[in-house]
């Protein structure tokens, strides 16, 4: 019988979804519940995409350009150069969410047991990408005594090593919700400059 790979073994469980079976019997016992553990929107769907979607007549849903819709990026790079980013299309892949860009982007940048300095609470689910990357989280706390804000450079700079290849944020913060100023970026940016590290 074919077996499971060691990697597949290694993989967690995610904990969002652990809780689902405990919602569903929840539910069935008349108990009103309230997903935290689950990011669904509860913001209504502007008509313009719906109407998008309701007049959509083209016999073939094709693949589009494998970086993404050539005006869609065209259109991020205007953006973006709105705010004194210089970005070209070109620079831009679009992808199908942030967990299939993450993964790509550990793969991409980082080797079997490499490490990447994430502030914690983090995401759950960066634990399974790094396992499917074979490489090491190494977790920064932050608190809510402060709100959660970004832990002190010093935190940072005690925990990179010779393995250190990047560090993540998620901003606004999931999933504490807290939203990293732009002097608290510009401080990791300039660590990430001093280290040469992905930020």
């Amino acid at each position: 019988m074919p077996k499971i790979s060691t990697k597949g073994k290694m993989m967690p469980a995610s904990p969002i979804r652990k809780f689902v079976p405990y919602a569903e019997a929840a539910k069935k016992r008349g108990v009103k519940v309230y997903h935290l553990n689950i990011g669904q929107p509860d913001i209504k769907t502007p008509e313009l995409a719906l109407d998008a979607v309701r007049g959509f007549n083209e016999i073939l849903v094709a693949y589009s350009h494998s970086a993404g819709i050539p005006s869609y990026r065209e259109k991020l790079a205007e953006y973006y150069k709105k705010h004194n980013i210089n970005i070209e299309p070109d620079e831009i892949i679009v992808g199908a969410g942030a967990s299939e860009a993450l993964l790509f982007t550990m793969q991409s940048i980082m080797d079997p047991g490499d490490e990447i300095i994430v502030p914690e609470p983090f995401y759950a689910n960066y634990n399974g990408f790094a396992t499917n990357a074979g490489i090491n989280i190494v977790p920064i706390n932050s608190t809510i005594e402060t709100g959660f804000a970004l832990p002190s450079i010093t935190e940072f700079e005690k925990s990179i090593t010779d393995k250190t290849k990047a560090i993540l944020v998620c901003n606004p913060n999931n999933p504490t919700g807290y939203l990293y100023s732009k002097e608290e970026l510009m401080v990791l940016k300039d660590l990430a400059l001093k280290y040469d590290l992905f930020l």
